[in-house]
């Protein structure tokens, strides 16, 4: 499916996400022990680990829309929250949220129409019919349910053009053909140049990934390859190997 990219070339000696010392606490409570790795133009990377790991938080962070205790974030070389930044970068949240009077098509046009997607109707008119919500184009999507919501908010992460996606658990309360639809679009995404992170615990996608990241208890505990893993050991609460510590493979 079709899909802009920016118009704007990114400096080659930028990576697509840094992440710098970033760690996050609330009060007294650590949410994130202080974490570092670079994500490449192009890559399409998983981020795993148990719930609570701080997959969400750290992906919050990296969007703009959580500040870090410490440490910095970047996106294509422009500080996290930036107006530049959000210009390059796609957040599609793990729960979506829809203003209560506009329809998905308004919705779809406001978003396209605030990126500066002029011809935006038909690649508009192609995702509706991809992810199956063409006959709810004119309903309200904040009253849809827990899947059709999540349809809809994917639909509005890839109206817009982006060279960074980052994605929260988007596979959640999808059927079989939405999580399907979903992984085509990811696909096309990093076939066009565009960097992918996706924060899920869906097997379908991590083994189309070509490198993993791992949390747990806010701690980086894997970085690296795919082959060999043991996904389902990465994401439990304890570490059976007990020697994947932040090292890249």
């Amino acid at each position: 499916m079709a899909r802009q990219r920016r118009n704007t070339p990114q400096p080659k000696e930028h990576h697509a996400l840094s992440i710098v010392n970033v760690s996050k606490s609330y009060g007294t409570a650590p949410a994130l022990d202080p974490i570092t790795f670079d994500i490449a133009t192009g890559e399409r990377v998983a981020l795993i680990g148990h719930n609570g790991s701080g997959k969400t938080t750290l992906i919050r962070i990296a969007s703009g829309l959580l500040d870090a205790t410490t440490g910095s974030v970047s996106i294509a070389g422009h500080t996290a929250g930036s107006l530049s930044a959000r210009a390059s970068l796609s957040f599609i949240a793990d729960q979506p949220t829809f203003y209560d009077d506009l329809t998905l098509w308004e919705h779809l046009e406001y978003v396209a129409r605030l990126h500066g997607v002029e011809t935006w109707e038909q690649t508009a008119a192609d995702l509706l019919g991809h992810l199956g919500l063409y006959d709810r184009a004119d309903d309200m999507p904040n009253r849809f349910s827990r899947g059709l919501k999540q349809k809809s908010a994917i639909a509005l992460g890839f109206i817009r053009p982006f060279d960074v996606l980052l994605v929260d658990e988007p596979f959640v309360g999808l059927d079989a053909s939405g999580k399907e639809a979903l992984l085509e679009l990811l696909a096309d995404a990093t076939t066009q140049g565009s960097t992918v992170v996706v924060a899920t615990h869906e097997l379908s996608f991590v083994h189309t990934v070509g490198r993993i990241i791992a949390l747990r208890d806010g701690r980086l505990v894997y970085d690296g390859g795919t082959d060999g893993i043991n996904v389902d050991g990465l994401v439990r609460t304890e570490d059976p190997a007990g020697e994947h510590d932040g090292e890249r493979q």
